[in-house]
């Protein structure tokens, strides 16, 4: 279940109230009047199960309490109660197929920025792959692998393209198409200066035989790709966490782009290009299963259609303010 808290202008605490007690996933609602501060308004709190709350934060915004009040929404992670029980029963559809849209949209908006945070990690990250094409160590490169953080950008770029959102995908372009060359650019500038101290050595990549997977292109390369996006959005938009990890370790991003750093100090040019195809092949294939991924998400909690939503449109409206 997921726990909402908003502070609703006097005037519009009646129809928020008959909002949430109009849904049978809302329950435990609270009513504490006059307490908010900043702003001034009514308290109002409850639980609603994840499969209802598209719905009710629909009808929420369409009496603009996020302009005149605010809304935050949080998990639940556990529920002892009957009420709670019924509602998340009651509710259409089932809590592990809900994809909850603001929640997502919050996510995603967070993790898509161009940060000095999201360079330094991207930047750790090549500086890794790079360590590990170079000793030729497949440890190493999966290190690199969790540590990449360019997942993130990648899921909001589908978010964007699925909702016609082109101000976050645009956002997520920029955030990859920047901080990708800064990390690959500091990571060469590191490469040739360890070549220069010796501690690197490495005379022809073709020679390594551990980690020559990253460069080699071929139908796998979009399949696990594939595999490995459709399963880190469905991480995300059912917030199981711990599946990331395994998509982290899946792709052959990070890795790709240290591996092109290498190739190109080396002069092997054919090498660093297969490399950056692989890197491509990989961007595209994540973006793609994140947008299919979406697309065949069942939509719980819309299955009453344009009819009803103008119905309790109309309703809502009728309400009296006080």
């Amino acid at each position: 279940m997921l726990h909402l808290r908003l502070i609703s202008p006097p005037d519009s605490t009646e129809k928020v109230m008959a909002v949430l007690g109009a849904d049978p996933g809302v329950t435990h609602v609270t009513l504490a009047r006059g307490v908010a501060v900043e702003p001034v308004g009514d308290l109002i709190q409850a639980d609603i199960a994840r499969e209802a709350a598209n719905d009710v934060l629909a009808d929420l915004t369409s009496l603009g309490i996020e302009h005149s009040g605010g809304i935050t929404l949080g998990p639940v992670e556990t529920v002892i109660s009957d009420a709670g029980d019924r509602a998340i029963s009651e509710a259409p559809g089932d809590p592990a197929d809900a994809v909850v849209w603001e929640e997502l949209l919050a996510q995603t908006h967070e993790e898509s920025s161009l940060t000095s945070s999201f360079v330094a990690f991207l930047t750790i990250a090549c500086l890794l792959a790079a360590v590990g094409v170079a000793t030729d160590s497949p440890v190493t490169i999966v290190g690199a692998m969790v540590v990449g953080p360019e997942f993130g950008p990648l899921a909001a770029f589908s978010v964007g393209l699925w909702r016609r959102d082109f101000r976050l995908a645009r956002r997520s372009a920029v955030a990859l198409l920047v901080a990708f060359p800064v990390a690959m650019v500091i990571t060469m500038f590191a490469t040739v200066l360890w070549e220069q101290f010796g501690w690197i050595t490495l005379t022809d990549i073709e020679a390594i035989e551990n980690v020559d997977f990253i460069y080699e292109v071929g139908p796998f390369s979009l399949v696990v790709a594939l595999l490995a996006g459709g399963a880190g959005m469905l991480a995300v938009v059912t917030a199981k966490s711990a599946a990331l990890v395994g998509v982290f370790i899946s792709v052959t991003t990070v890795p790709a782009a240290g591996f092109a750093v290498i190739a190109a100090t080396l002069g092997q040019w054919h090498i660093a290009f297969m490399s950056a195809g692989q890197l491509a092949v990989n961007l595209a294939g994540i973006v793609t299963a994140g947008v299919i991924v979406l697309a065949l998400r069942p939509r719980a909690g819309s299955e009453g259609g344009p009819i009803v939503r103008l119905e309790k449109w109309l309703w809502l409206r009728s309400l009296p303010s006080k």
